[in-house]
């Protein structure tokens, strides 16, 4: 129940009773408001013609909804900052600095940091600030060094040492971009940069004797590129010593050769490299003096020039080995390399740098500025305050009303209108973006509107707009899937709109007056036009038929047969049945007539009854469905919680779709031939004279002593009164008379 203490005002609005935010008291006893009175309990953040910040602001656990707790807490924070709370109501985007309540603690902390944006921007003097001051944080803090974001830059130090060192941090290790949109570093880059520079150097301090002096690195890399060629080379020979008889296939072959001998051999060296290492012998050792496979004689050079003895004529396979393991020290201190991030400084900088001294300089500066981390903050609050001062009174015209919905401003517009879709000369102005398609396929028939979804393409965006536009007012006979329409959204821009969905529901009375004829009327075309194919095809198949099977002997034979003559008994049934046919429906009709032309007044009541018994029920179900429009499921659809009944009746459903209206043209089509005047009149007079005879033909005119001449007006009505059997006086009496008379 609603708390006792605070008096609310309430309004009928949208076929349902809601309360009427009028006052900035109002907005500071929200918490006080029974939570069953709102119209909305919950709504997305995302995809409402709203600032978005302005929304995130609210959602106070970022959970990309405002719910009614959040509402309250923002409207106790926002009329506990402001002195004249009234003034949330207009909507404003500039706030005088004088409004802000310093008695309040959050208020004095605003009001400072206001006053230190304004200087920031060379605007020290200024009496107020602006959304606009405030949305560009950038701009506030380019000109500090400081500013409580817990990241320096070079600017933030004179030391010539310190401000290298920052260039260093951001050059080899990252940076992080500072609240004046300058490249910065963190404590934590900080802690990086001085432990790579001590684990650098420990690991150069580790460096082992190079085996083969300067040219180690490149032993290395020619050793690892031929050792499974030479372990390849001493497993050959040990199978050609196994099985002397596979020594010529184990060797390189002659067809081999031959094969690519043909082609420049330079594009053959792939595969060249394929073949053995060296000839195979079927010996332990390989032969220094023997020629080497070309494709990697380059690197075996390499090898015997700097780890085999110039005395040597061969090697095996452990003097192979050996010089691998010579070199494994050196390799095993590469792959333990610390510190990588500074190895591009010289040796000068990297001692330069390292010293305790330097990293506790910077870390003092990293300590400075997060000093003033509650007054930056405070200046991220004055740009909540803007943005809540200018469009919170607008959210809660969308969220415990919807006075914007259901206002008599045309221009006044709910933040879930998304803009106006032009289409079959009308204007749309009930448009929602759709954000769950599936959720719309569930609840869009039940809010009983005619419903448009479209697909909406613009050059200047990249991504495509689905919308739902109501069409609530006008016909629905040029309204089909693929209908091409503009949709233009509330910043001007147009887009593209295909329909790809319609959701029907009867959109007034006078359209479901006619839709059982224009219904039946497509039938009949339809039908029509089924049968029409249907015959067309049955014709071309039957003659396409009797052409392919027509032999030259049937044809010879069709031109000699004699026609058959017509047998009538063969008709005779049919025609009897045709005729018993027309003369029932012919009964029916003249019976139908005799009915209703008792009079003309009777004719047209009749045809006026039997069009309301077509068309009633149409009606009926009609009015009922308009009763019921709501908007609540399609907003539901999008993610909201709506608390209370959205009607959209048929008076307030004709100002969201705007009619075309066309001036009168007094001018002539020039493709329209004129009728002259002597044919017009003519034509009139044909008209009159006809609606006169219909008139008298009818007996309307037997008043004036014009009788219809139709016999069916003028029978004459005799009632046939039986007289009394004469009784046996009568007789007697009747039986003397005649006597007497003879």
């Amino acid at each position: 129940m609603m708390k006792k203490g605070y008096k609310w005002t309430f309004q009928n609005i949208g076929g349902s009773t809601r309360v009427k935010i009028q006052s900035g008291e109002d907005i500071a006893h929200l918490g006080e408001l029974d939570p069953k009175m709102w119209t909305v309990l919950s709504c997305p953040t995302t995809g409402l013609e709203i600032d978005e910040k302005s929304l995130n602001y609210v959602d106070l656990n970022s959970d990309g909804k405002i719910h009614l707790d959040e509402v309250v807490a923002t409207a106790e924070w926002l009329t506990g900052i402001l002195k004249d709370k009234d003034s949330i109501l207009k909507g404003d985007s500039v706030l005088k600095l004088s409004n802000i309540n310093q008695d309040d603690e959050n208020g004095k902390k605003l009001y400072l940091s206001a006053k230190q944006i304004l200087s920031n921007l060379g605007k020290a003097d200024a009496q107020e600030i602006s959304v606009a001051d405030t949305s560009d944080s950038i701009k506030i803090f380019e000109q500090t060094l400081f500013n409580g974001d817990g990241v320096i830059i070079p600017e933030s130090t004179d030391d010539a040492t310190l401000k290298a060192i920052i260039e260093a941090i951001i050059a080899h290790v990252g940076s992080t971009q500072d609240r004046s949109g300058k490249a910065g570093v963190t404590a934590e880059q900080i802690e990086t940069f001085f432990a790579a520079l001590v684990d650098y150097a420990a690991w150069v301090a580790a460096k082992p004797e190079l085996p083969y002096g300067n040219n180690t690195d490149a032993v290395i890399g020619a050793w690892r590129a031929l050792d499974a060629k030479i372990q390849d080379f001493f497993m050959r020979n040990k199978l050609a010593q196994f099985s002397e008889e596979s020594a010529k296939a184990l060797d390189v072959q002659v067809g081999q050769i031959e094969a690519i001998s043909a082609n420049n051999l330079v594009e053959k060296v792939g595969e060249i490299a394929n073949y053995p290492i060296a000839r195979i012998e079927s010996k332990d050792t390989l032969d220094l003096t023997a020629p080497i496979n070309p494709a990697w004689a380059a690197q075996f050079d390499v090898i015997r020039q700097n780890a085999i003895d110039p005395k040597a004529k061969s090697l095996t396979l452990e003097a192979w080995n050996e010089i691998g393991a010579k070199f494994a020290p050196y390799t095993d201190w590469l792959a333990a390399k610390k510190g990588a991030a500074v190895e591009a400084l010289t040796e000068d900088q990297r001692k330069q740098f390292c010293s305790e001294e330097n990293k506790q300089a910077l870390l003092d500066l990293i300590a400075k500025d997060k000093a003033l981390e509650a007054e930056a903050n405070s200046i991220a609050d004055v740009d909540k305050l803007l943005h809540l001062y200018r469009d919170f009174a607008r959210l809660l015209n969308n969220f415990i009303t919807f006075q914007d919905f259901y206002t008599p401003d045309a221009k006044q517009k709910a933040i879930f209108q998304a803009g106006r879709l032009v289409i079959d000369q009308r204007i749309c102005d009930l448009c929602m973006l759709v954000t769950n398609a599936a959720n719309h396929a569930a609840m869009a028939p039940q809010s009983g509107m005619y419903l448009l979804y479209c697909d909406c393409t613009a050059k200047s965006k990249p991504a495509t707009l689905q919308i739902v536009a109501a069409m609530t007012a006008g016909d629905v006979g040029d309204l089909y899937v693929g209908k091409n329409a503009i949709f233009y959204d509330l910043n001007g821009v147009d887009y593209d709109a295909k329909i790809t969905k319609i959701v029907d529901n009867p959109i007034s009375i006078r359209q479901a007056f006619w839709s059982p004829y224009k219904k039946f009327v497509k039938w009949i075309e339809d039908t029509i036009n089924k049968r029409a194919a249907e015959k067309d095809a049955k014709v071309f198949d039957d003659a396409t038929a009797k052409v392919n099977t027509a032999t030259a002997e049937g044809i010879e034979g069709a031109k000699n047969a004699q026609p058959q003559a017509f047998d009538i008994a063969k008709f005779a049934g049919i025609f009897a049945a045709i005729g018993m046919a027309v003369g029932l429906i012919c009964d029916f009709l003249l019976g139908l007539l005799d009915k209703m032309t008792q009079s003309v007044w009777t004719f047209f009541g009749s045809i006026a009854i039997i069009m309301l018994l077509i068309s009633g029920p149409s009606m009926i179900m009609a009015w009922l469905k308009l009763r019921k429009r709501n908007l609540a499921p399609l907003l539901n659809a999008n993610g909201w919680a709506v608390n209370a009944g959205t009607i959209i009746n048929i008076p307030f459903g004709n100002t969201l779709t705007e009619m075309v209206k066309f001036p009168i043209v007094k001018g002539e089509d020039p493709f329209r031939k004129k009728m002259p005047l002597w044919r017009k009149c003519l034509y009139w007079l044909m008209l009159l004279a006809c609606l006169c005879c219909g008139i008298w033909l009818f007996n309307g005119l037997k008043w004036a002593g014009a009788p219809s001449p139709l016999s069916i007006f003028n029978e004459e009505k005799v009632e046939q009164v039986e007289s009394p059997a004469p009784n046996a006086e009568a007789q007697t009496a009747q039986a003397q008379t005649e006597q007497i008379a003879e």
